[in-house]
């Protein structure tokens, strides 16, 4: 399931990140370098943000209850985004805040030269490491969806976060592998703090697309256009219902959807056929979408000029449709 490969990525993440950490803080004490205390910063924040992404997937298992209904579903949500927050404030705002002081008053490193490089390289290692299974458990879910189409598209928040924490960290890694080499090589640490900067800006902007994307989370998302069709299909697919007026789908969870439906019934069937049908299109619904598991439908007779009505009064306007 993608519950097992999300939680399989993050502790891959976690693993790496506290490692990580831990080198990098050592590196900045022996040498003093922005670029390595903005990594470190950044790897806390990751090995946080990790550990908060397993908190609200242990959330979102309570039991629905009468206060919250539809269950907790959402909280894999809250937390994701409250992920894209940590990253942003803690990791790239500090980085900018570091990199403004090594700019203007830019040092050297005289000590310990080769220790940042070796600890940026297994780094690098580490971190490909981790990458490579937030990869292979995202290949299992996304089908034939590119990268950029899946991280929009999926409900899932664990891996897209994981899929972007490690990519920038790649990054940033790679830039303060810039940074400081080019301050040992020209004695300028100047380099140091632009390094420091770019990295900066590379998780800001990570953190801007985590956001947005679990913003819309948040706010409800529908079916993919391939669920809807195949929730349309399964209602009408049998002889108690004639047609679907009209349908929406929300998102109460990464595996769990509401549909709710206006179904045409005959005109001459009694309560009790009505009330057999609805019960055999819900079989179908969820045999066709197993994550419909909130399902409720509205027997209605169909008359084309209430139907017309009826669906202009459901239809998103073009912001929503957006």
């Amino acid at each position: 399931m993608s519950t097992e490969g999300g939680t399989k990525a993050i502790l891959a993440a976690l693993s790496a990140n506290l490692g990580i950490a831990a080198t990098k803080f050592v590196a900045f004490a022996l040498t003093g370098s922005s670029s390595m205390l903005a990594e470190a910063i950044h790897s806390v924040a990751d090995s946080g943000n990790q550990g908060l992404l397993l908190l609200g997937g242990k959330q979102a298992e309570r039991r629905a209850t009468a206060r919250h209904p539809f269950g907790y579903g959402r909280e894999r949500y809250i937390y994701a985004f409250i992920v894209a927050v940590v990253l942003f404030f803690v990791g790239g705002v500090f980085a900018i805040y570091e990199a403004w002081h090594k700019i203007a008053e830019p040092e050297p490193i005289t000590s310990w030269q080769w220790v940042p490089v070796a600890v940026l390289v297994a780094a690098i290692v580490m971190e490909g490491l981790s990458f490579r299974t937030a990869i292979a458990e995202t290949r299992k879910i996304k089908g034939k969806a590119g990268w950029v189409q899946f991280i929009r598209r999926a409900k899932q928040p664990e891996l897209p976060v994981i899929l972007l924490e490690d990519f920038a960290a790649l990054i940033g890694l790679v830039l303060a592998l810039f940074g400081v080499g080019l301050t040992l090589i020209t004695g300028n640490g100047i380099w140091d703090g632009i390094g420091t900067a770019a990295i900066g800006v590379l998780l800001i902007a990570v953190a801007i697309v985590l956001a947005v994307e679990m913003k819309s989370l948040l706010v409800g998302e529908s079916a993919t256009p391939e669920q809807v069709d195949a929730i349309e299909k399964a209602i009408v697919d049998g002889p108690e219902v004639e047609r679907v007026i009209h349908m929406r789908t929300v998102h109460l969870g990464p595996e769990e959807l509401l549909v709710a439906a206006k179904i045409a019934v005959r005109h001459n069937e009694t309560a009790d056929e009505i009330a057999s049908g609805i019960d055999a299109a819900e079989a179908r619904i969820r045999a066709a979408v197993p994550i419909a598991r909130v399902i409720y439908l509205e027997p209605d007779i169909y008359q084309a000029s209430k139907a017309g009505s009826s669906e202009a009064a459901a239809a998103p306007t073009n912001a929503e449709a957006h």
